[in-house]
């Protein structure tokens, strides 16, 4: 189905990865020149689907003259995969190729000017994928978690991230032994156990600010095993040149300032920047208009300029 809005058009795709369907929509602007488009893939938050922040963002794009592909993981939203509502990082990583090439595989789409955007724990997915995939042009990372297992170890401590680790081979073991996927709330109002605890997720995934059809409040238990264990960080000595735009706020208390300026640091890249914001929150960045509105503005202006 094709639809019209203020500044491009709007295309439901769908690719597959691994014989699972992924659903994808494609937005293209209507003021593109003759030639052929840049493309951006996006990628968003845990949990996120689709019409949620990466659309936020994949809009504002394609009004500035960008194509853009954003799409549910697979086990996510309107895309297959079991079991659902699974964190798995490395088929994440898989399907991001598989979005790059279909993205690139689009008759309107130049396949030599392509970026990727990463918002949340899509930001450290981005990093990831941009530093291994050379079809990647020019990467940027909003609000950002660069999860890094060496940095969660030293923050839990040695024996409290083992003894995690511990409890998540009980709950794979109890798996194994009776078929049954645990899961957890993503986001929970009164402060219960959470995947994403506390009030200001809630704030985000528990209103009408995130409504989407395809996004459900839980989340396997395993997923935080997921969580805990990606190394995103390593994208970092990975990029290879690959021009890195960082847009973080200066207060998140969930996808640390101070841990994305050590990636921004550690970059391997000389065309590299960083957009700081004064945020109040974290989630500032995912449909405030007071801080996406000059996130999105320097994030087509960078992105046109190196695509």
């Amino acid at each position: 189905m094709n639809t019209t809005t203020t500044g491009h058009d709007t295309t439901a795709l769908e690719f597959p990865v691994r014989g699972q369907r992924i659903a994808a929509i494609l937005r293209t602007p209507r003021s593109r020149r003759p030639a052929r488009t840049p493309g951006i893939v996006l990628t968003g938050p845990f949990t996120g689907v689709k019409e949620q922040v990466v659309s936020v963002y994949a809009r504002r794009l394609a009004d500035s003259g960008l194509a853009t592909l954003v799409f549910d993981h697979r086990n996510f939203g309107a895309s297959g995969g079991e079991p659902r509502q699974h964190e798995d990082a490395a088929g994440k990583l898989e399907d991001l190729r598989g979005a790059t090439s279909a993205l690139a595989a689009q008759p309107a789409i130049d396949a030599d000017r392509l970026g990727c955007v990463g918002v949340c724990l899509g930001g450290g997915y981005a990093l990831r994928h941009s530093a291994f995939d050379p079809r990647i042009r020019a990467a940027a990372f909003v609000a950002a978690a660069f999860n890094d297992p060496r940095a969660m170890r030293q923050s839990m401590g040695d024996d409290g991230y083992r003894e995690q680790m511990r409890v998540f081979s009980a709950v794979e073991q109890r798996l194994i032994s009776n078929g049954e996927i645990e899961y957890i709330p993503a986001v929970d109002r009164d402060g219960g156990p959470a995947a994403m605890p506390g009030r200001e997720p809630w704030d985000y995934y528990g209103t009408e600010r995130s409504t989407a059809p395809g996004w459900t409040n839980r989340v396997t238990r395993m997923s935080v095993r997921e969580l805990l264990t990606f190394d995103a960080a390593i994208g970092a000595d990975f990029l290879a040149g690959t021009p890195a735009l960082f847009v973080h706020g200066r207060r998140d208390e969930f996808c640390s300032p101070g841990a994305a300026d050590v990636i921004y640091q550690r970059a391997q890249t000389t065309d590299k920047e960083f957009l700081w914001l004064d945020t109040t929150n974290h989630i500032d960045l995912y449909d405030n208009p007071t801080y996406v509105d000059p996130a999105a503005a320097r994030l087509s202006d960078w992105l046109a300029e190196r695509l």
